[in-house]
C-alpha cells in the first residue's frame, strides 16, 4: 500500500456494534439468538407515518437541500415541543436538526475544543462520545457515573477533574450504556458547575422519552442565560423507530450554533428532507402510538428488572432504564470482551462487554432490551443461568 493512515484514526477502536455483530455463529442451530446488542426498537414507524413518507418519496422536491438546520416549520414545530415538554421559552432560533444525534454532538465538540484540550464525562460512557474525542486529540477527564447510593455521577468529583484545558462537561441521561436517570437537581448541579467554570454543559438526551416519570428531566432551560452554557442533544431514531432514516438536534444559543453551521455544512450540508417532513408529520399526529410505544417498553423493562430475580442467577443488574441493563457478571478476573463472546457462542445471547464503554469496566456487561420481547426475558435468565454451569 502507497499511502499512510493517521495515527489518531488507527488508534481508535473498531466499531463495537460491529465488532460485536461479526461473533455472530453463522449456522445459529436451533436456538433463536437473543441480540441485546444494539439499542434499536424491534418495531416498524407506525403505519401512518410509514405512508407519509411514501408519500413524501413522490412529492417533487423532497430529494433536494434543506437550510443547513433544517425546514422551518420543523425547527418552529420542535421548538414548541421542546417548551412545552419543559416548561420554557425555547425558540425555533435555539434549534438546529442534525443528521442524526452523533452528528450534534460532533459538531458541537469541534466548535468547542481542539487537540490538547479535554472534556469531563463520566464513565461508563458512550462508546461514539469516546471515539470522536480521541480522533480529534481530545482527552477525557473521566470520573465515575455510579457512587455508594447513587447511580449518578459526583458534581465534587466533576469539579476536581476541571483543568485550564477542561472546554466542557458532557453528560447523557438517560444513560447510555447504564439506563441510569440523573435526579432534576444533580442535572442543575453540573449546570451551575459548568456555568461558574465558563464551560459548556452538553446534555444527550437521546432516550428521554423513555423515562417513566411525565414530569420536565430539568429546569435548564428555565434557568437565566441558559444559552451561554447548555447545549442539549436529541435524537429522533428510538420514539420514531426511524433510527436509519438519521434524524436528531441541537438546542443551544446562537452563537454557538452560527459556528456549529459552518461543520454540518461540511459534514452532510443539511439532514434529508424526507426525515425531517416525515418527523414534522410525527410531533403533530403520533402523540397515541409514541404512548403506546413508551408503555411496550416499560413493560419490557419491567419483565427485564424481574428476570434478574430469578433465584440462582449470579449475574447481578447494577442499573436499568430506557433501553438498557448494565449487569455485573460473576467472572471474576476474566475480561468482559471474554464473557460477552462466550455468551453469543455457547448460550445464543449477544450483548455488548464492559470494555468497550471505558476503564475500569471488565466486571460488567450491557444488555440493550428495546428489541426483545417482554415474554422473552425468562429466556434470557434461562441462558444467563446456562452460562454459570
Amino acid at each position: 500500500m502507497s499511502y499512510s493512515f493517521t495515527s489518531r484514526i488507527q488508534s481508535v477502536e473498531f466499531p463495537p456494534i460491529a465488532e460485536a455483530m461479526s461473533w455472530i455463529k453463522k449456522d445459529q442451530g436451533n436456538r433463536a439468538l437473543l441480540n441485546m446488542c444494539q439499542a434499536v426498537p424491534s418495531y416498524p414507524p407506525a403505519e401512518k407515518l410509514q405512508e407519509e413518507i411514501a408519500r413524501l418519496a413522490r412529492e417533487p422536491g423532497t430529494g433536494g437541500y434543506t437550510d443547513i438546520f433544517g425546514i422551518m416549520p420543523l425547527r418552529e414545530a420542535f421548538a414548541a415541543h421542546m417548551a412545552a415538554a419543559y416548561g420554557a421559552s425555547i425558540h425555533a432560533d435555539h434549534a438546529a436538526i442534525t443528521t442524526g444525534c452523533n452528528q450534534a454532538f460532533t459538531a458541537a465538540i469541534m466548535a468547542l475544543a481542539v487537540a490538547g484540550d479535554n472534556v469531563v464525562m463520566p464513565t461508563p460512557w458512550y462508546f461514539n462520545h469516546q471515539m470522536w474525542l480521541k480522533m480529534l486529540g481530545i482527552a477525557i477527564n473521566p470520573i465515575l457515573a455510579f457512587n455508594p447510593g447513587a447511580n449518578h455521577p459526583d458534581v465534587a468529583a466533576a469539579r476536581a477533574a476541571i483543568d485550564a484545558r477542561t472546554k466542557a462537561i458532557v453528560l447523557c441521561t438517560p444513560n447510555n450504556p447504564s439506563g441510569a436517570i440523573y435526579p432534576p437537581h444533580v442535572i442543575g448541579a453540573f449546570f451551575d458547575l459548568a456555568q461558574e467554570q465558563g464551560l459548556a454543559l452538553i446534555l444527550d438526551e437521546t432516550y428521554r422519552d423513555f423515562r417513566p416519570e411525565a414530569a420536565a428531566p430539568h429546569d435548564l432551560f428555565k434557568r437565566p442565560d441558559w444559552q451561554k452554557t447548555l447545549i442539549q442533544l436529541y435524537s429522533f431514531s428510538k420514539i420514531y423507530a426511524l433510527a436509519g432514516y438519521r434524524l436528531g438536534s441541537m438546542i443551544a444559543g446562537p452563537e454557538l450554533l452560527h459556528e456549529v453551521a459552518k461543520i454540518i455544512d461540511c459534514m452532510t450540508i443539511c439532514a434529508p428532507q424526507i426525515t425531517q417532513r416525515a418527523v414534522l408529520f410525527g410531533l403533530s399526529a403520533l402523540e397515541p402510538w409514541k404512548d403506546e410505544k413508551r408503555a411496550l417498553m416499560a413493560g419490557r423493562l419491567a419483565a427485564m428488572r424481574q428476570a434478574f430475580a430469578t433465584p440462582g442467577l449470579d449475574y447481578r443488574l447494577v442499573s436499568s432504564g430506557a433501553y438498557f441493563a448494565y449487569v455485573r457478571h460473576p467472572f471474576k478476573g476474566e475480561s468482559s470482551k471474554s464473557v460477552a463472546q462466550r455468551l453469543c457462542k455457547e448460550n445464543d445471547l449477544l450483548c455488548l462487554p464492559g470494555s468497550m464503554f471505558g476503564p475500569e469496566q471488565e466486571d460488567y456487561l450491557r444488555l440493550a432490551f428495546a428489541n426483545v420481547d417482554a415474554g422473552l426475558m425468562p429466556e434470557l435468565a434461562a441462558r444467563l443461568l446456562e452460562s454459570q454451569k
